[in-house]
């Protein structure tokens, strides 16, 4: 039996990068039971210099990227790119990037794919702190501050810090199914999906103190998600009026109680499509959802496909490289 080979992701390390989130690839990636090989290369295979108070050897240079499947750019030192545009070395660099590979960056990494035009016309993300000076050095990126991570099919881009964990898990989701990415995420502590997007950690006054929060009554519906479930029930759990828990539900997870509900519903369809052979009706039935036309209606509007295509993905096959873009484009 012939032993898969494994997926090869290439992280480039820049001067200035936050060593968190150099680290995040090979955290998450590495739990994932040899599926994925991470390499960590430099433009020149020299030293970077960290934001820290720490320079960073590595193993590679920019040849390395030229093995990559997945490419990955962690947050740097951006100001002299903002400014001046990439460095020729740089630019140099990127053009070794395969073009069947992935390409992702975390946080402000984004500015590196952005100065390159690769996120010319497309949707992506990057620190919400970020979101204006990225906008106005990078017009025609379609810059969405709210989210935590966007899938623009061969190309991801995240918000800062932890979100990069999150595309991480969403990536592994993606390759080999909520399963693998679960058990990635147990290993690594850390939630296998996090509620709302980074609107949440958004700056803001902070909300009058009160006695109980919606934990619970999220707590509550995640375990009824089959029922009917409507905000008054929701109000009722949290022990407050319907108003308040709207608005404290939509400052403690950062969308309304109504967006979560179908968020956690196609969450929860996704498991079951992977994990049994219910018909799409009963799945719907499942997870809460009125139809399986419904059901067909929130699956595509969340990830561009029908419940039948996802199932038949995700149970037959590993993900290749025409499988990714009949995903990212239907």
């Amino acid at each position: 039996m012939r032993v898969p080979v494994p997926h090869r992701v290439v992280v480039l390390a820049l001067d200035g990068v936050y060593p968190f989130e150099l680290g995040i690839p090979t955290r998450v990636f590495g739990s994932a039971d040899g599926r994925y090989e991470v390499r960590t290369c430099s433009v020149d295979g020299r030293p970077v210099r960290s934001g820290s108070d720490f320079d960073i050897a590595v193993r590679h240079d920019a040849a390395a990227l030229e093995t990559a499947d997945t490419v990955m750019i962690p947050p740097c030192d951006v100001r002299s790119i903002l400014k001046d545009g990439l460095p020729p070395e740089l630019s140099a660099a990127l053009t070794r990037i395969p073009p069947h590979a992935r390409l992702v960056s975390i946080c402000t990494g984004a500015t590196v794919l952005a100065a390159a035009g690769l996120l010319d016309d497309r949707a992506a993300t990057t620190h919400w702190d970020a979101t204006d000076r990225f906008r106005a050095a990078f017009p025609r990126v379609r810059v969405d501050p709210d989210v935590l991570y966007v899938d623009d099919g061969s190309i991801l881009t995240s918000a800062g810090a932890a979100a990069g964990l999150d595309l991480c898990l969403h990536l592994i989701r993606v390759d080999h199914g909520s399963e693998v990415a679960n058990a990635v995420a147990r290993r690594c502590v850390v939630p296998p999906w996090r509620e709302g997007g980074q609107a949440q950690y958004i700056e803001q006054p902070v909300p009058r103190s009160t006695s109980t929060g919606t934990a619970e009554a999220r707590t509550w519906a995640l375990q009824h998600l089959n029922l009917p479930l409507t905000l008054a029930d929701l109000a009722r759990h949290a022990g407050m009026s319907g108003r308040t828990l709207a608005r404290r539900f939509r400052d403690e997870v950062g969308v309304s109680p109504g967006r979560w509900l179908i968020q956690q519903r196609v969450f929860r369809a996704r498991e079951l499509l992977e994990a049994t052979d219910l018909p799409i009706d009963r799945v719907a039935s499942e997870v809460g959802f009125a139809t399986g036309a419904s059901l067909r209606q929130h699956l595509h509007e969340a990830i561009g496909v029908s419940p039948q295509t996802y199932r038949r993905t995700f149970r037959t096959t590993p993900r290749s490289t025409v499988a990714a873009t009949a995903l990212s484009e239907s």
